[in-house]
């Protein structure tokens, strides 16, 4: 007889604008969840420039790491580069399923890279979203305005998306991510 085939793992990929939340229910879904594997983005900022979790290089290394194939996926917005490590394919050939914080314009390209790739929109009503990125201090009441006015990028054709409203308590948006993602667990 022969043994079943193993599952591969999916690819859940967060996409969302700045301030709505990605990271916190990423961190909670882990922590529900220990099976899932957040996948650490390579960013060419200083890892003292706080917010999510990642690994900071300077573009030198990262234009090498880049050119030794290190990389699944890697992009370069906002002035910064960006990369999704090899280890995400390593975690999926394992069955389990890795997420990580990618760039809503890197989706098409995720979707050749990782063939289960499973969208994970988070949204916010505008006025939590202001509220959000005011209480950083990074941004002046201007740009806030600016970057809330910006059209969203349209998602490719064929996309898993699943669209998560994190506009009030933080658990009420994980347990809604947790019931799209696993169903047959909740």
């Amino acid at each position: 007889m022969t043994p079943p085939l193993a599952r591969s793992g999916r690819f859940i990929a967060v996409v969302g604008p700045s301030g709505v939340g990605k990271d916190s229910v990423m961190e909670a879904l882990c922590a529900k969840r220990p099976d899932l594997v957040r996948i650490r983005r390579v960013i060419t900022r200083a890892e003292a420039a706080g917010g999510e979790d990642f690994e900071g290089i300077t573009p030198a290394l990262f234009a090498a790491r880049a050119a030794g194939g290190d990389f699944a996926l890697h992009w370069q917005a906002h002035g910064l580069f960006y990369g999704i490590p090899r280890e995400a394919q390593k975690v999926l050939a394992r069955g389990q399923d890795a997420l990580a914080n990618l760039s809503r314009g890197m989706l098409g390209r995720a979707a050749r890279v990782f063939p289960e790739l499973h969208v994970l929109h988070i949204t916010a009503r505008p006025e939590v979203l202001a509220e959000r990125l005011a209480a950083r201090g990074r941004e002046s009441r201007a740009e806030i305005a600016r970057r809330l006015a910006r059209p969203a990028v349209a998602f490719p054709e064929g996309l898993r998306v699943t669209e998560i409203d994190n506009s009030g308590p933080l658990d009420r948006a994980v347990t809604a991510a947790l019931a799209a993602l696993y169903p047959e667990r909740v």
